[in-house]
């Protein structure tokens, strides 16, 4: 299917595509963010094979050569799958990521050198300020990361709150217990002592709306969701080490 474009925030747009072949009926959305400003980023390239579509549907809101910098969670086919096919087409463009991820994948994966951000450390992309912090491990991966949009306090959420289905851009409804349904599909979360502690750190940045990658985003009461999900996640491992101990 061909991407659905949201503008979910000031600046901020989501590109949609539906892939109702994975986890049928429901089915299952990969959204990628373009944020605007005089440098534009791109959250998520998408799989490569998806590069045709959202290098489209990014044309119908900005030329494509004039994207500045790209980044995602992790190192992940759809998250940055398309990373090089991006490079190819955007002279300027960067990938940025933390310590970790240009270590381990980026330093040999991208075709330019990648841009290599300490935790905490903003980008000023002009109009917009973003915001890399580091989660290892959270929702999974070794070389973790999110990013806050700080003037529209965006948090672009990567797999944390993966939910299925094809909804609305932006939704106020409940997205914990679909995320938690999720989880017992896919088992994609990394159940480890740092999973409730991050989340809760990410509930302190007090966003008012969440990216999500795999599902709508949210504006409804983002920290208790947060704290939420968190909650939830540190149960799901107590109840693991208590089987393990019984």
């Amino acid at each position: 299917m061909g991407p659905n474009i949201s503008e979910i925030a000031d600046g901020i747009y989501r590109i949609s595509i539906f892939v109702p072949e994975i986890a049928p009926p429901a089915g299952f959305t990969f959204n990628q963010f373009l944020v605007l400003g005089d440098e534009p980023l791109l959250f998520h390239t998408g799989l490569r094979k998806m590069f045709p579509l959202v290098s489209e549907a990014v044309s119908r809101i900005m030329p494509v050569g004039n994207l500045r910098w790209i980044t995602f969670g992790h190192y992940e086919a759809d998250e940055c799958g398309a990373m090089n096919e991006w490079l190819a087409v955007a002279p300027q463009a960067q990938v940025a990521h933390g310590m970790t991820g240009c270590l381990v994948s980026l330093n040999d994966m991208a075709d330019r050198p990648p841009r290599v951000l300490s935790n905490g450390e903003v980008i000023d992309i002009g109009g917009k300020r973003i915001r890399y912090i580091d989660t290892p491990h959270v929702p999974h991966g070794w070389d973790a990361g999110v990013i806050y949009e700080e003037t529209s306090r965006t948090l672009f959420c990567g797999d944390l709150f993966t939910h299925l289905g094809n909804g609305p851009a932006i939704t106020e409804n409940d997205i914990v217990g679909p995320a938690l349904a999720s989880e017992d599909i896919f088992y994609d979360t990394s159940l480890g002592p740092s999973i409730a502690p991050t989340v809760r750190r990410l509930a302190d940045l007090t966003p008012r709306t969440l990216a999500l990658m795999h599902g709508s985003s949210y504006v409804g009461d983002t920290v208790a969701a947060l704290n939420d999900l968190a909650s939830a996640y540190d149960k799901r491992l107590r109840d693991a080490m208590a089987e393990m101990s019984a």
